[in-house]
């Protein structure tokens, strides 16, 4: 590996001190960055915890049985969460996702769901509350989701062929369990399905086809992302990157002709296509080689309460310290810092890495810390 491996004890290092401004304002739903992006989407991670070791995320090398993670106390409780969502959700967040590590498996997350789906956005509508999960108990989990206010979940699948699943999840885990967990969420409402594939070349590029040709015709909707150098562990390195045009030429010299489509929304991440023939929807994330910093709404909170600016972040800021501080400092101060923090974002990591800028060899945090 070229890059450091940033544990969490030295993030601890990178905390710049939140202060309240002077004068407070009251959120108007129409908060912007020093590069004039939104505030649209927060990604919430539950838990540094997961039960795969998938080789680009949390290789078992690094992430093995002596891996210190975060002690229960120093996660934001539910409260806590429900709390720093409703401000975000003031300054005009429409959507929320849960994320981890595996959200899954933090206990009880149904309770923090429906202190959630209670909060309306600015224009007194109900959030988009999605969850990310890799599957593995989304089976039992899915109708207690959806009925504790879970709008719609997004799983990963990194192939069909069971060998080379449980070769990327690295904990014999099978390709089964996973479409089980996807038809019972289905079943209970939760979609359209969202089914995300990491494409690594030399790993699992050879089913981008059998992926394609299974979820044609299905209610879902599969997306291939770009592997991604977000944080160290992985090794990542730009040749084991299929691009997003090679990824579409190779479905359509399959003989499944694709259709662009418009975005649902300015920012949204994946680039929309559809079959020709009407058969289902396809997404592509290209972060690599088709950056979208220009238009990226989304802000993250670490499991811990850090406000992360970006998914190649190398600081947050530390807004549990507010949400826990003796001073009580209440929502409106809150909501300033948080908006001081918005307001002088200037992130687009991956517009510097395509012009091959120093910005590339910062150290980043991982994303088993910050969601996805």
């Amino acid at each position: 590996m070229t890059e450091k491996f940033i544990p969490l004890s030295e993030l601890k290092r990178f905390r710049p001190a939140l202060s309240v401004p002077e004068v407070l304002k009251t959120p108007d739903g129409q908060l912007q960055d020093a590069l004039s992006r939104p505030l649209h989407d927060l990604r919430i991670s539950v838990t540094d915890r997961c039960n795969f070791r998938c080789v680009y995320c949390m290789p078992k090398e690094v992430f093995d049985k002596d891996y210190q993670y975060l002690p229960h106390k120093s996660l934001l409780n539910f409260e806590e969460i429900a709390r720093v969502a409703k401000i975000f959700v003031a300054h005009g967040v429409r959507k929320i996702r849960l994320t981890g590590g595996e959200p899954l498996l933090r206990k009880h997350l149904e309770r923090l769901i429906e202190m959630l789906a209670k909060l309306r956005t600015i224009d007194g509508k109900p959030l988009d509350l999605t969850l990310t999960t890799n599957g593995s108990l989304l089976a039992r989990k899915a109708q207690s989701l959806k009925d504790a206010g879970l709008t719609r979940v997004t799983v990963s699948l990194d192939a069909l062929d069971d060998a080379i699943f449980k070769r990327m999840n690295d904990v014999d885990f099978s390709v089964n369990e996973v479409l089980e967990g996807i038809a019972a969420a289905e079943m209970a409402g939760l979609g359209p399905v969202k089914v995300n594939m990491v494409v690594k070349a030399g790993l699992n590029d050879r089913e981008i086809i059998p992926m394609t040709r299974y979820f044609k015709g299905k209610p879902h909707i599969l997306r291939f992302i770009e592997y991604m150098d977000v944080g160290a562990s992985n090794g990542w390195k730009l040749d084991e990157v299929i691009p997003s045009s090679q990824v579409v030429q190779r479905i359509q010299d399959a003989g499944m002709p694709l259709i662009a489509m418009d975005a649902n929304y300015t920012g949204e991440t994946a680039a929309r296509w559809r079959h020709a023939d009407g058969s289902g929807e396809l997404g592509f994330i290209s972060s690599v080689t088709q950056t979208f910093c220009h238009d990226c709404s989304r802000a993250r909170l670490s499991t811990e309460g850090k406000l992360y600016t970006c998914l190649f972040a190398s600081h947050g800021h530390d807004l549990r310290a507010l949400l826990r501080d003796t001073d009580q400092h209440s929502d409106l101060a809150i909501a300033n810092i948080i908006a001081q923090i918005w307001q002088q974002r200037t992130d687009r990591y991956s517009e510097m890495r395509s012009q091959n800028t120093p910005g590339q060899q910062q150290k980043k945090i991982e994303m088993s810390y910050i969601g996805g």
